[in-house]
């Protein structure tokens, strides 16, 4: 099968190569001078990694193999510090690379080390989910956990390269692969409708890798994607769309310890972000959120009691500013707006609208 180049644009331009059997691709994503590439990849998984060293190696590179925990428990101080440590130990230079390959998790922590690392080396990655294709690797946005919250240290760079090869999805399990489904959702609401359509004809069938449209929304999605970060890289106005359905969705994240799916909490966060548009007299896009969501199996409430610890949550999320808090919301199907420091008294009606 041919392989899809999608260009994001930008300071530091890059394109995301998509296809099956695609990986004798990942040589030609870096700059020249690279001799050594460390790969980061989960130490539960390492399958994933095995044809990608093969890959590298074959190419001529020294390969250093780097295991870190699998999903977030990667996105620790403690464990990017082991990193740096390792990548010391190895040798690696300011012209060498750094490939991080699997999930979103890991390929946020891969990008972050190579960011922070020597001031920034290069890194390319290979995600491994569907949530990773999507959205995680794609936009030079890297970052790592504390114990406040999800992604409150990092930094921007953006990769040399993304490479997505869609035979790894095969082997995903089904809800994550779902979970992974909202991400590609979202986008049909705040820029290509078309998703949404796609996803509608047949429901199930999206919830497959191997679906009928299953490319056309992976590639339909990360264009989507490529085209907001290529003109926002550093989320000064634009990008910030990206971000509809993620403030309660992080804070449900945090509520959950982390325990629930990405998807599953934005899938949640959409729908809270399309009541908070309704009460507001934006858009009315609840019933077809609600509609599309529970067509591949993707969870529309939350528990009622929570929300004092969500609102807690949502203070610290990375689109306020100061004590003003900020909503994406709808103003229109694919028409993204901001809703800035909204009455409390709103912010609760739409929770009891999605209350459990």
């Amino acid at each position: 099968m041919t392989a899809t180049r999608i260009h994001v644009r930008g300071d530091s331009p890059y394109d995301v190569v998509v296809g099956t059997g695609v990986l004798a691709e990942l040589a030609t994503l870096f700059k020249p001078g690279v001799r050594t590439v460390a790969v980061i990849s989960p130490e539960t998984l390492p399958e994933i990694s095995r044809p990608v060293r093969a890959a590298l190696s074959e190419a001529g590179y020294q390969v250093v193999e780097l295991t870190v925990p699998d999903g977030e428990r990667a996105k620790s101080v403690e464990v990017t510090a082991r990193l740096w440590s390792e990548l010391g130990r190895h040798g690696v230079t300011r012209s060498d690379a750094v490939v991080g390959v699997g999930g979103g998790a890991t390929t946020d922590l891969a990008g972050f080390v190579a960011a922070t690392w020597l001031r920034g080396v290069q890194v390319v990655l290979v995600p491994t989910t569907l949530l990773a294709m999507v959205d995680a690797a794609v936009g030079g946005k890297n970052g790592i956990d504390t114990a406040e919250g999800k992604n409150l240290v990092g930094t921007f760079l953006p990769p040399a390269g993304v490479l997505c090869e869609l035979s790894t999805l095969d082997s995903m399990p089904r809800r994550d692969y779902v979970a992974g489904l909202a991400e590609v959702i979202k986008g049909g609401f705040i820029a290509d409708p078309e998703i949404l359509r796609l996803v509608e004809s047949d429901p199930e069938a999206a919830t497959r890798p191997g679906g009928p449209h299953t490319r056309e929304l992976i590639e339909r999605k990360i264009r989507v994607k490529a085209d907001v970060v290529g003109a926002d890289l550093r989320e000064a106005g634009l990008r910030e769309i990206l971000n509809y359905g993620h403030t309660l969705g992080h804070a449900i994240e945090r509520d959950e310890h982390y325990g629930i799916r990405h998807g599953e909490a934005v899938a949640i966060g959409m729908v809270y972000a399309a009541e908070l548009s309704r009460l507001a007299g934006r858009a009315d896009v609840v019933e077809r959120t609600r509609a599309v969501l529970t067509g591949v199996g993707l969870p529309v409430s939350y528990r009622a009691d929570a929300w004092p610890r969500l609102r807690d949550h949502m203070r610290l999320d990375k689109k306020s500013r100061g004590a003003k808090q900020r909503f994406v919301v709808l103003d229109g199907l694919a028409e993204p707006g901001r809703l800035e420091g909204p009455a409390e008294e709103l912010l609760e009606a739409a929770y009891k609208e999605i209350a459990e």
